[in-house]
């Protein structure tokens, strides 16, 4: 974490740091269970809207390099207004297909228009470091391959913000975005609904899903699938031993 930050959500489907003067953040958003032809740029202006911006605009889609164990990626400029501010950063949207679905994780580096000169060449990547290491992130089991950048790279781009801060921390106001305990809250109500869901192979503990669908299979290996066809089984021409998973009862 760059020096003087702070967590500022931290759950199954988010995680997002804040500078110390409230006008950076990086942030890492995924759900599992999406349609596979859903457009990546609707993806991030969905996610982006939790942050109640305004004039939230998104620029054509580049394709880039995917994290580990993702089939594609792009990335996207994005400018907003939030109040008499503006803002600007990049948006890059992982997807990885599954049987009938597909797992989308956006990580976003934002800030001040003012100041996104300072962080453009090394803020996003720091958003790449961001990993979720939890089975159940994003709603779905399994550990999500992830890699890290060159810890040269790294190392230089950590150079790069601290030089940079002790040149602009002098100018840092006491001024401050919006609430930010409201920002968080709208941000979890707008990630969408979930249920909980018994895993056949392991009942101790419910999965968080997305209502994306209305059915869900899970494998010995703990892999997902997520389908609104109550007919489907993808035991049907597959070497896994899937089960559906029924909902948690409280």
């Amino acid at each position: 974490m760059p020096e003087g930050w702070s967590v500022g959500e931290e759950g199954q489907f988010a995680l997002t740091l804040m500078a110390p003067d409230r006008k950076a953040l990086t942030l890492m958003v995924g759900n599992s269970g999406l349609p596979p032809h859903y457009a990546p740029g609707q993806f991030v202006h969905d996610k982006l809207m939790a942050l109640r911006p305004q004039n939230l605009h998104i620029g054509p889609a580049r394709q880039v390099t995917p994290r580990a164990g993702f089939a594609q990626a792009y990335e996207f400029e994005v400018h907003y207004s939030m109040g008499s501010n503006t803002a600007q950063g990049i948006a890059k949207v992982n997807i990885a297909p599954a049987y009938d679905s597909a797992m989308f994780v956006m990580t976003a580096a934002l800030a001040n228009t003012q100041q996104w000169g300072g962080y453009a060449n090394w803020l996003p990547l720091v958003s790449e470091q961001i990993q979720a290491t939890n089975g159940a992130a994003f709603g779905r089991r399994g550990v999500m391959a992830q890699n890290l950048h060159n810890s040269q790279e790294f190392g230089e781009a950590a150079r790069r913000y601290r030089e940079w801060s002790e040149q602009n921390w002098k100018k840092v106001t006491d001024d401050r975005w919006n609430s930010t305990d409201r920002r968080q809250a709208e941000f979890r109500k707008n990630l969408g609904p979930t249920h909980n869901y018994v895993n056949p192979y392991d009942t101790r503990f419910p999965l968080e899903l997305p209502s994306t669908y209305q059915y869900y299979w899970v494998n010995r290996q703990g892999k997902v699938l997520g389908t609104d066809d109550p007919s489907a089984n993808p035991n049907y021409g597959s070497t896994d031993d899937w089960k559906q998973m029924p909902r948690h009862k409280q």
